[in-house]
């Protein structure tokens, strides 16, 4: 038979088993039995409020109408509620379903299929859910495993993640994992290497150490303190690698630093300015601003507004810079373009056209077209054809040549 045990409120008891329900008035204490001091009940443990269990707490069902404490481990076969209160475990927690209204404590392990917090979440050890949905901030110290985790306001994880879905309203922190899709209002960061497959964050982006990533998209800045292979990047604002990059596409709308080498096999648009340490390589170079690199390696065009400035060259298809622009550094292309009033070093091309107010330093291609007002500060040499405007400036005679 099971049957109704009534504790009062304002009272002090203590329980072994109960078979059936447990109804707990408010502000009462409840001890248990064994050790580690226990109560078991088959049922429904009922709570008024502001009561306190120093013991390991084991049922069906807990609700509770205003704070809860256990001492010990809360282990609930079903669900727990809590209405209007706070629900603190100073041991392990395990239960089906989890829904407080205020704020859950946990400060050892969390192990639930759901939770559903209004307030915060805060576990000290690991935590381990199929989905967990917190209107405030969640915090956890252990590991987090979930495939969903939807926070209204900040969360913060001290250890690694494997989450398949995280998305958060305001700033997120984690210390690496993986998580398949990050979604993000504010700013999120990583502080250890971390895997992912999309990105989507409204603010700004920090990860530090080696980092794999799939689709990136950011409204503001991207940090990598480290290296990161990805397949897109669309940054609104600037985008930072200290180490390399390996990807595919990048587009960014202000500027793109990238300490040692990067690698794409797509293109390349920034609106600003590109300085990489090393070498770059791309299907498509397009650059508003100015290309800084120690070399440039393009499969099919480069089109650059400002500069470009290399150590040891750029080499591509095609090569255009733009008016009053600047290319430090030789260029070997198919087809050259210098633009108006714009200058350059060697340049090494089949077809090259300087236009009106151009200068160079040497020619070398199989039809040149020099317009006028140009200035070539050393030798043309051409292998097919040479046009030449008026008023052109040339230190020494053009040759015709077999091979360049």
């Amino acid at each position: 038979m099971s049957e109704v045990k009534s504790i009062p409120s304002k009272t002090t008891a203590t329980l072994g088993t109960v078979n059936g329900d447990l109804i707990v008035g408010a502000h009462a204490t409840i001890k248990g039995t064994g050790t580690p001091p226990t109560v078991k009940v088959s049922g429904t443990v009922d709570c008024e409020g502001h009561d306190v269990f120093d013991c390991n707490l084991i049922a069906e069902n807990l609700e509770a109408e205003d704070d809860v404490t256990v001492h010990g481990n809360l282990e609930i076969r079903h669900n727990v509620e809590v209405e209007d209160g706070h629900l603190e475990v100073y041991g392990c927690m395990k239960a089906e379903q989890v829904d407080v209204d205020e704020a859950l404590i946990v400060m050892k392990d969390l192990v639930s299929d759901r939770i559903d917090v209004g307030g915060s979440l805060r576990v000290e050890g690991t935590i381990t859910a199929e989905n967990i949905d917190v209107g405030g901030s969640f915090k956890a110290e252990g590991e987090v495993k979930a495939k969903k985790i939807n926070v209204g306001g900040s969360l913060y994880a001290g250890s690694t993640v494997d989450i398949e879905l995280l998305d958060v309203g305001g700033v997120a922190k984690v210390k690496g994992g993986k998580i398949v899709e990050v979604e993000v209002g504010g700013s999120f960061e990583s502080d250890a290497q971390l895997e992912f497959e999309n990105m989507d964050v409204g603010g700004t982006v920090r990860l530090l150490n080696k980092n794999k990533g799939g689709k990136i998209d950011v409204g503001g800045s991207f940090k990598v303190e480290g290296d990161l292979t990805f397949d897109e990047i669309e940054v609104g604002g600037t985008v930072e690698l200290t180490g390399s990059g390996d990807g595919n596409t990048i587009d960014i709308g202000g500027k793109l630093d990238v300490g040692s080498s990067l690698k794409l096999s797509g293109a390349l648009e920034v609106g600003g300015k590109v300085r990489i340490g090393g070498e770059i390589s791309a299907k498509v170079i397009e650059v508003g601003g100015v290309l800084q690199a120690l070399k440039a390696t393009v499969e099919e065009h480069v089109e650059v507004g400002g500069s470009i400035i290399t150590q040891e060259g750029v080499t591509a298809r095609v090569v255009e810079i733009g008016n009053r622009g600047e290319v430090r550094g030789q260029i070997k292309a198919n087809e050259v373009y210098i633009g108006k009033e714009a200058r350059a070093e060697n340049i090494y091309g089949k077809h090259v056209l300087l236009k009106r107010g151009a200068s160079a330093e040497n020619v070398y291609g199989e039809s040149v077209t020099i317009e006028s007002h140009c200035r070539i500060n050393g030798e043309v040499r051409y292998t097919a054809e040479l046009n030449v405007g008026d008023h052109v400036s040339l230190a020494k005679a053009p040759q015709k040549v077999e091979t360049l």
